[in-house]
């Protein structure tokens, strides 16, 4: 039962059966992959001594992800958060660090170990936070960015640090190593990379900085110059596998030269990723580097969770969780001070503070390091690397808490009090981003006072500087709607992202005001349903109008007649609004579609229909009762000349 089939069985199992679970409670995949680790390890014991090599594999997973990261982000955008990244970044982490290993001072420990331990929790997960960040779409937030560059930074500072460890070492440590007391990391054979390996060693001060200068400019001139060329070759061969290799092959050289130079493998994709950010190969890469970084870093969080030893755990459970709480305690108020200073919204202070107060994986990297340089004891690592792993395993529970307290609390009292509404308006639009501001300025241009609400103040503060008088408010509270004139109104608008939000604000309106006309913004077709049931008079699929609009254009270019293309997309707005009356009379409101039998058989004969109306439309001849299609009578057009 040891061989690589079983492990491998083993680990894609607890994956297939503990993500997809934890993503219907609303947990996130990470903690679904956390979990999944603390079953088939602690519990159940079907993976062992293994899950510390699989981990170090699997951190490949984070090298990918910053890779990808990279694409996302042009260099002026790297340039624009330089800020950020450095007076941010490198603030949390000396300010943390020196936090946390004041209290190991006060705790009795030697001034080398407590800095070494407080350079190891001073670092945060990138692989956990940048995940979920990306799940719950958080990462265009001011706290998502603001977060990002923080552990850009770290990811940066683990390089000093490594240089700063084995100047740390204690020399009665150093004397156990010497008379063949070797700490475990070492006697498994996991030594820092073997000199043969390494391009610096032994170089004097200047030279090694030299190596480093040449190795990250061969990668940014090499990923300018060269990718473009190489890429436009391997895609002539119009082999799919090829563009694949030659991706990996990119991202596995790249992080192979960096750990030549003893620079973060993770530093340097990046870079290649921001290089390449511009490149017409971008979305390929993309898309052919996705699914190994999904593996590897799920790979990489069951290890986490299998790699918590509950012997030492409950053997000393009391100090564990106390030290897990502590780091996450030091390290939230350092980030939540910090956020203040650098004026972060309450929303994106409390979620830049949540994500990044746990410890993160280099903590595990930098613990076999002092070990080997006799800086931590074997003992002591133990219980170090349990908290590094217990804070890493409560970092998707504090996104919760983010998302299922602060943010609903933040959103109940706004942090900036409402504006005055000076006029009432025949109109009131709740919501003003891209649906809304069409909206309001095609009313506008009609001669129609509106009321606009809103509580984004950027936003509202661009709009104004455009003309457009816009109000600062949440326009879910009874007494905002109120002083924006909803009993006298004719019309509200609900234009806002919120889904939820919206419905309850249509049952409002539609319960205490009966005689206002209520027109919705709908995301799909069961937020449109929902919308209904509230009491909307019209609900709008956002995308409805253009989609259509785009597959009309797609038949145009196909070579059909403008008239036929016009009567098969009005031959198909009149059907999808009828199937839409037809699929509500059998819609659940919380519907699970693919046990609604009723919904899927009328669903399907709706579809059926469509296509045959659509063939039709397209054979007909024209039909010359059709006057808006019909030519005009010979001479009209000189007659109109004259």
């Amino acid at each position: 039962m040891d061989s690589i089939l079983f492990e491998t069985f083993t680990y894609l199992c607890a994956a297939v059966i503990a993500v997809p679970i934890a993503q219907r409670l609303g947990l996130g995949s990470v903690l679904g992959y956390l979990i999944a680790g603390i079953v088939i390890g602690p519990l159940f014991g079907l993976v062992g001594a293994e899950t510390e090599t699989i981990r170090h594999v699997a951190e490949f997973g984070v090298v990918l992800m910053l890779f990808l990261v990279g694409l996302e982000l042009q260099p002026q955008s790297l340039w624009a958060m330089r800020g950020r990244l450095l007076g941010l970044g490198g603030l949390q982490v000396l300010v943390s660090a020196a936090l946390i290993a004041a209290a190991g001072l006060a705790l009795g420990l030697d001034w080398r170990l407590a800095l070494a331990i407080g350079l190891i929790f001073s670092l945060s997960s990138t692989a956990i936070v940048l995940q979920t960040l990306s799940e719950k779409g958080l990462t265009k937030t001011d706290g998502g960015r603001s977060s990002f560059s923080v552990l850009l930074f770290q990811d940066i500072a683990v390089i000093p640090m490594l240089a700063l460890i084995p100047l740390l070492a204690l020399p009665e440590l150093g004397a156990e190593a010497v008379n063949g007391h070797l700490p475990a990391a070492a006697e498994h054979g996991e030594a820092a990379h073997p000199a043969s390996m390494s391009l610096v060693a032994g170089l004097p001060g200047w030279a090694h900085a030299l190596v480093v200068l040449g190795a990250v400019s061969a990668v940014l001139l090499g990923g300018y110059f060269l990718s473009r060329p190489l890429f436009r070759f391997i895609a002539d061969s119009r082999l799919r596998e090829i563009f694949t290799a030659s991706a990996l092959l990119l991202v596995v050289g790249i992080a192979l030269l960096m750990t030549l130079v003893d620079l973060s493998p993770a530093l340097g994709t990046f870079l290649a990723g921001v290089v390449l950010a511009n490149s017409e190969f971008r979305t390929e890469l993309e898309s052919d580097i996705e699914p190994f970084k999904g593996l590897l870093l799920g790979l990489f969080f069951i290890t986490v969770g299998a790699g918590i030893d509950f012997g030492v755990l409950s053997a000393d459970l009391v100090l564990i969780l106390a030290l897990t709480a502590g780091v996450i305690l030091v390290k939230g108020l350092v980030l939540f001070a910090l956020a203040g200073w650098f004026r972060l919204k309450p929303g994106d202070r409390w979620l830049f503070t949540l994500a990044l107060a746990p410890a993160g994986e280099f903590g595990f990297v930098l613990l076999s390091f002092g070990q080997q340089n006799a800086v931590i004891a074997p003992e002591l690592a133990k219980t170090l690397s349990l908290v590094v792993a217990l804070s890493m395993l409560l970092t998707p529970a504090l996104f919760l808490l983010y998302e299922r307290l602060v943010l609903p609390r933040l959103r109940g009292g706004d942090a900036r009090e409402p504006d005055r509404i000076e006029q009432p308006g025949t109109v009131i639009i709740a919501g003003v981003g891209r649906f809304g501001q069409i909206v309001n300025r095609m009313l506008l241009a009609s001669s129609v006072r509106t009321v606009v609400l809103d509580h984004e103040a950027a936003i509202l503060d661009m709009l104004r500087q455009l003309g457009i008088k816009a109000y600062y408010g949440d326009a879910s509270r009874p007494d905002l709607l109120q002083a924006a004139g909803i009993a006298e109104a004719s019309v509200f608008v609900v234009a806002i992202d919120d889904r939820e939000r919206a419905v309850q604000m249509v049952e409002y309106v539609r319960r205490n005001y009966p005689h206002v006309q209520i027109i919705a913004r709908a995301f799909d077709v069961n937020h449109l349903y929902l919308l209904k049931q509230a009491g909307a008079d019209v609900a709008v699929r956002e995308l409805f109008d253009a989609s259509t609009r785009v597959g009309s254009e797609a038949l145009r270019r196909l070579g059909l007649h403008p008239f036929k293309v016009e009567k098969m997309e009005q031959t198909f707005r009149r059907h999808d609004a009828a199937g839409l009356a037809k699929l509500y009379e059998v819609w659940d409101e919380h519907p699970d579609i693919a046990r609604n039998r009723a919904y899927l058989a009328r669903a399907r004969e709706h579809g059926e229909a469509l296509k045959e109306m659509m063939e039709t439309d397209r054979l007909q001849l024209h039909d010359r009762s059709e006057r808006g299609w019909t030519p005009p009578p010979k001479g009209y057009t000189d007659e109109l000349g004259d």
